[in-house]
């Protein structure tokens, strides 16, 4: 039943591609759903209390800069690096922090050079541990000691859920679906380039194998993130109550599975 795993070069060719034509990450973050505005706002939320501004912050795999724009405009200095190079011109045209070409298994900058990292998308674009592990201790590197490292991932029970309110699409590919959750490894039906989904316990050990300590994994948007996705016609009222769960639950063995994301953090040194 294994799922053979796309190459990494594969991916990273389709990363090129769907960022640039085919998925607005800035929309997806802001104005898509009730779900992008929320996992935004939490994870501002973290960062910023780990984190207090001035501090400089390090925003990899940035994309169009929705993160790193509003760190800025609370004091931040935040230098964004992302591997597509129409997502960094946009970035670019903000004005408001540093926008660069890079890759995240191999950051441009000298060791101790900011107070916080921030991986919000790579780690779940990569396929391989040692890839997501190169990416995690470059984050280390840069990052000075005592700061903090934030990695986002997607949980796979959640992805496994979705595909079970469907019983068509799961029986179409059992195999990938039960390799999906052995392994992680995302079925070829997932819509944009994924390498690899988590379960909270696998990023926790990750991020400590790089090198961090005192990790914490949260569920980012908490028991609500599906209909925040799916349903039309949500109020403020309906945000704000999603809001409420998601902080209340964050840390639930069982129902952080149910976010759309993960957000792990650790301490350097």
């Amino acid at each position: 039943m294994h799922n053979e795993r796309v190459s990494q070069d594969a991916i990273d060719a389709a990363i090129q591609s769907y960022y640039r034509d085919a998925f607005d990450e800035g929309a997806r973050l802001t104005t898509r759903s009730m779900q992008g505005r929320l996992e935004f706002e939490r994870t501002q939320e973290i960062v910023r209390a780990s984190t207090p501004a001035p501090a400089r912050v390090l925003d990899v795999g940035g994309a169009t800069g929705v993160h790193s724009a509003s760190l800025a405009a609370v004091g931040y200095d935040v230098v964004l690096v992302e591997p597509v190079e129409s997502q960094v011109q946009v970035a670019q045209e903000i004005g408001t922090f540093d926008a660069l070409v890079g890759d995240a298994r191999d950051l441009p900058f000298e060791a101790d050079s900011f107070d916080a990292v921030l991986i919000a998308g790579p780690l779940y674009h990569l396929a391989g541990r040692n890839d997501r592990l190169q990416a995690l201790r470059e984050a280390v590197r840069v990052c000075r000691t005592g700061g903090f490292v934030h990695a986002a991932a997607i949980p796979r029970f959640l992805a496994f859920a979705v595909a079970a309110l469907n019983r068509d699409v799961l029986e179409q590919a059992a195999g990938e679906w039960i390799s999906l959750l052995r392994e992680g490894v995302p079925p070829k039906t997932v819509r944009f380039p994924a390498g690899h989904f988590h379960t909270p316990e696998e990023l926790e050990e990750e991020m400590t194998s790089a090198g961090l300590r005192a990790v914490t994994v949260v569920g980012l948007e908490g028991p609500a993130a599906l209909g925040l996705e799916t349903a039309s016609d949500l109020t403020e009222s309906d945000y704000d109550a999603a809001t409420h769960l998601a902080r209340t639950f964050a840390t639930s063995t069982m129902l952080r599975n149910f976010s759309c994301h993960l957000l792990g953090t650790g301490q350097v040194g």
